[in-house]
């Protein structure tokens, strides 16, 4: 069974208020890119995890993996041994961990199927993984827990995905938030929320935190030719979308020629 952990990035991202918790209320429009981490599950007689791929050091903890904890919270009658290729950036803006439970999540649900209540299970290993398990474009609010579906004008449309290589950890991020609250995403398509609105989190990246790797390669992409350019989540990756994917590929290979260093992905819309 094998199963692609699609990377999730955010058109669009409004923070609305802090939570008594400490968590904070949202609207984002989540999408997905036709690339990311790589699952493969095999029937074994208990499950397992089994972690390679660049970005695998990063994963230090095994138990602590949120693919091993997707595993842990879906009943089934035999075990799953996992192989994760991590492809994606850990810390990164593109709910990779969030993405991997996802995977896990469809893995079980085409061979097992899942629980009734498989959302709230999704939801209590991290706000991202309801959006993760069908990876579609759509609206997230509460903390992003809540999906609306959304019409998806960007499906098919060409995306560079690029990260200077510097992790940027969400906690203090929301924590330097302004308290200011932008109101409601506007617009109706997934290309009109994507054009009308922005991602409430990079100046705090780029300006409060002065993340300067991050704001470099957000300004590469920005005048890489593309309709637009957005940082994901809480950062430090940022994305641009093209008209064509010969355009992306053409800015793909000019920013590597310049920054050889930075992690780059391409990709299209799901």
């Amino acid at each position: 069974m094998r199963e692609t952990a699609y990377a999730k990035i955010n058109l669009a991202l409004h923070v609305r208020r802090r939570r008594a918790d400490g968590y904070h209320e949202l609207e984002t429009l989540f999408a997905f890119v036709d690339a990311g981490d790589e699952l493969v599950a095999r029937t074994a007689d208990r499950d397992s995890l089994a972690v390679t791929g660049e970005f695998a050091p990063a994963l230090d903890d095994p138990f602590g993996n949120i693919a091993a904890k997707a595993l842990a919270v879906l009943p089934r009658s035999e075990g799953l041994a996992l192989a994760l290729e991590k492809n994606l950036p850990v810390a990164a803006g593109l709910g990779g961990g969030s993405a991997d439970a996802g995977a896990v999540f469809r893995i079980v649900r085409e061979r097992y199927g899942l629980p009734d209540d498989w959302a709230q299970r999704a939801a209590r290993l991290g706000a991202d993984v309801p959006a993760c398990v069908d990876s579609a474009a759509c609206i997230g609010r509460g903390t992003g827990t809540e999906l609306e579906p959304v019409e998806n004008d960007l499906a098919g449309t060409p995306v560079l995905l690029l990260n200077p290589r510097v992790p940027v950890p969400t906690g203090p991020v929301f924590a330097a938030w302004d308290g200011v609250d932008p109101g409601p995403l506007s617009g109706r398509t997934a290309r009109e929320i994507a054009e009308s609105n922005g991602n409430d989190l990079e100046p705090i990246v780029f300006e409060r935190l002065c993340v300067e790797e991050a704001l470099f390669a957000w300004n590469a992409l920005a005048d890489s030719g593309g309709f637009l350019t957005r940082m994901s989540g809480s950062g430090a990756t940022s994305f641009a979308l093209y008209d064509t994917a010969a355009a992306r590929d053409e800015a793909a290979a000019r920013i590597a020629a310049a920054h050889p260093g930075w992690w780059q992905m391409k990709g299209a819309l799901r």
